[in-house]
């Protein structure tokens, strides 16, 4: 291959590097980035795997809605209550979970349910919505039943 088309297949991948992030203009005039996940902080330990909720087939419906996600914002992703975030700063109190040492104790926790009881758990850092467990039993933040 010659020079020049050398040149210009690196000035090509240079320039794909360059891509500014995708945002969404608000009300306001500011614009914010939409969310993007991360499975840095995701817990093996506790809660279950990716085999166990394929094997109980709510992983692809999972995915769908954390695909679904990635098209909104932080700030619309809680107001339409998919996210929803813990009022409490710190690990739940009753919690069927240990706090895990690799994530920091002052995380504001949320949850997505996916459907019925099952749920991804896990916190903002900025617009990442970092997973850290999946909760198919509900025991992350236990609560009492209503009218029982």
């Amino acid at each position: 291959m010659g020079k020049g088309k050398q040149n210009k297949f690196k000035e090509r991948n240079v320039a794909s590097y360059k891509r500014e992030a995708k945002v969404i203009d608000i009300r306001h005039g500011r614009k914010e980035p939409l969310i993007v996940l991360s499975f840095r902080d995701f817990d093996r330990n506790q809660g279950q795997g990716f085999e166990e909720w394929e094997k109980d087939q709510i992983l692809a419906l999972a995915i769908e809605k954390l695909a679904a996600i990635c098209q909104k914002t932080v700030g619309q992703a809680t107001a339409e209550q998919i996210i929803k975030p813990y009022t409490k700063v710190g690990f739940p109190p009753n919690s069927g979970f240990v706090h895990p040492r690799h994530v920091l104790p002052d995380v504001i926790w949320c949850s997505m349910h996916i459907q019925g009881k099952e749920c991804v758990i896990g916190y903002f850092e900025d617009n990442i919505f970092q997973v850290v467990f999946l909760d198919k039993d509900h025991e992350f933040w236990k609560t009492k039943k209503k009218n029982t």
